[in-house]
């Protein structure tokens, strides 16, 4: 289980919205869905007030949303609610994904990735792999090195996706862009494709 203080800044982050909350899906996000690459039943992993789960909802995916976050479940329920989308919105340890009880033919996790700490990145490996279906594949977008220091949240390298997810995953990383309601200029941003291997 992640630190206690985990759940309370986030949790307290939400009493108010965050510069990561957008009230709207990620245009990463809406280019993947409309290039059909996100296919079946769906886990957004830190999916927040929901704008993704809802979102693939609404195109016709089995969406499991999951986050640490009480706050966040119920603003992300009382939107489902307000907008007549079914999804499965649970608060949930991203490192025990695996103890949902069911698989997923994609994952996707957007800004959750570069809030973990060493130690916690092969956790969330292993327990994304198990949560996946035969051939599944996950879709990671995170905060890049790119970006000023001391600025935003922990910077990710594209190393470092390679090896937190080098053992049962064929990985690809590319430079996308990350929105946030934060002034100035665009956001650096990495969007790895994973695809399970390993039956």
């Amino acid at each position: 289980m992640r630190e206690d203080a985990d759940v309370g800044f986030f949790d307290t982050a939400y009493e108010g919205r965050p510069p990561w909350d957008l009230g709207r899906p990620q245009r990463a996000i809406v280019e993947l869905a409309e290039a059909g690459r996100i296919v079946g039943s769906v886990l957004d992993v830190g999916c927040g007030t929901g704008e993704h789960a809802l979102y693939l909802a609404e195109r016709g995916h089995d969406v499991v949303g999951v986050d640490l976050a009480p706050r966040a479940i119920e603003l992300a329920r009382a939107k489902a609610a307000e907008r007549g989308a079914s999804a499965d919105l649970r608060v949930w340890d991203a490192l025990r994904v695996d103890e949902l009880g069911r698989t997923f033919d994609t994952a996707i996790d957007v800004g959750m990735f570069h809030t973990l700490s060493d130690e916690e990145r092969p956790r969330y490996a292993r327990s994304l792999h198990a949560a996946l279906a035969p051939d599944g594949g996950a879709f990671v977008l995170c905060w890049s090195e790119r970006n000023a220091w001391g600025y935003g949240p922990r910077h990710v390298t594209q190393m470092e996706l390679l090896g937190t997810f080098a053992r049962g995953w064929d990985v690809q990383v590319d430079a996308s862009g990350l929105e946030t309601r934060l002034e100035g200029d665009a956001v650096h941003a990495w969007l790895a494709e994973l695809t399970r291997l390993g039956g």
